[in-house]
């Protein structure tokens, strides 16, 4: 088991903390408002959970999950993250983010953006395109027959094995989407986004499993 420092806990980055503190794992969890406010977090998640300033929490393990806003980017503590295997689970919304003109043309992947502001980390997307509630229903055994799967894509080998075991231990499999500058396959919109593991409207969500990701990833255009 190991420690995970997560860099913003809305929806997704409370979500994961759940599943990987059930799976053994310890987190230290972080927002941009300050430990204080996650106390109530902290509390009901128990002893495998603490809470630090972002800084303290990106450098709390060899894993750190980010799960911010692409806007927030610019102010990720990139020192603390040098060294570290990054989860990116953001996605890019432009009503949201303000327009960035690289991921509006193309030039660039959001996961690219993100390992260009931290240069000395690497970054692994994963956990970006299945909805926070499936995310905590779906979750499976290893061997279950009905165990889903998740498209996840990097640059670097042992960092795609290392997200690989820890997705694999809160219960779901992995599919290899390819590199950061492919990682548009399963950016928002994209086929492989949401919709595999059923609408929103269904918190159970609807398993999805190893042939159906790389369907979903295949038919994806841009």
């Amino acid at each position: 088991m190991t420690t995970v420092g997560f860099v913003g806990s809305g929806q997704i980055g409370t979500a994961l903390a759940r599943l990987a503190v059930g799976a053994g794992h310890h987190v230290v969890l972080s927002n941009s408002r300050g430990p204080h406010t996650l106390a109530d977090t902290v509390a009901e998640l128990g002893p495998r959970a603490s809470a630090a300033p972002s800084g303290q929490a990106a450098a709390a393990g060899g894993i750190a999950l980010v799960a911010v806003p692409v806007s927030a980017f610019p102010d990720l503590p990139a020192a603390a993250l040098a060294g570290r295997t990054v989860i990116d689970t953001c996605n890019y919304g432009p009503e949201r983010d303000g327009h960035i003109r690289e991921l509006d043309e193309g030039r660039l992947t959001s996961s690219e953006l993100l390992q260009r502001y931290l240069p000395d980390a690497v970054v692994v997307k994963a956990f970006n395109t299945i909805y926070y509630q499936h995310l905590l229903a779906l979750a499976r055994p290893a061997g279950a027959a009905d165990r889903s799967c998740l498209p996840i894509a990097g640059d670097s080998g042992p960092a795609k094995a290392a997200v690989s075991g820890f997705i694999g231990s809160v219960g779901y499999g992995v599919v290899d989407a390819g590199s950061l500058a492919g990682s548009w396959r399963q950016a928002t919109g994209t086929p492989v986004w949401g919709t595999p593991y059923g609408p929103y409207s269904e918190e159970d969500g609807r398993p999805a499993g190893e042939d159906a990701i790389r369907a979903a990833l295949a038919a994806a255009t841009r």
